[in-house]
């Protein structure tokens, strides 16, 4: 059997791909930026939210239907797979990334209803809603998130690389 990563192994690499996915996503911001020359309109601002979304999209959409990781998940030796599948379908990869969204989504609808905007209000309805999400691996025997079984798809533990032994000179 193969194994699942530890839901803290998971939590780490998402820790790690946070700070890779940052960079991406200011990439495509300055972009759109310099495009928009940064006006300010309500069309401008929903076009911002899309292509933030898009951009994560193709991050991530990609990355799981090729090589099953992202840059983070390969360091930490995680990759998503679906049982049946060489790769993982789009689709698959697509439902995935919507439902992963449900780590934040309830964050920012709480913060929008209760117009919670300070820096510590914010913080902590998004610590509570990673806290809810990670938790729905604990309600799964195999340890996995809730947006995996929803995709068809799970995390596996890939193996630690052997170390190359170097010859001896002669």
């Amino acid at each position: 059997m193969i194994a699942t990563p530890t839901v803290k192994r998971r939590l780490i690499s998402m820790v790690y791909e946070a700070f890779l996915f940052i960079a991406v996503e200011a990439l495509a911001m300055f972009i759109y930026l310099f495009i928009t020359q940064k006006f300010h309109s309500s069309l401008i601002e929903h076009g911002r939210n899309a292509v933030f979304f898009l951009v994560g999209a193709l991050y991530f959409i990609h990355a799981w239907s090729g090589s099953g990781h992202t840059l983070a998940m390969k360091t930490w030796r995680i990759k998503v797979v679906k049982l049946g599948y060489k790769t993982v379908p789009y689709r698959a990869s697509a439902v995935r990334y919507l439902m992963a969204w449900f780590w934040f989504l309830p964050a920012i609808v709480a913060c929008y209803a209760f117009g919670w905007k300070s820096a510590g209000q914010v913080s902590a309805a998004v610590a509570v809603g990673i806290v809810a999400w990670a938790a729905t691996a604990l309600l799964n025997k195999d340890r996995q998130f809730l947006h995996d079984r929803v995709a068809g798809t799970r995390l596996i533990s890939l193996p630690k690389p052997e170390k190359k032994v170097k010859a001896a000179k002669v």
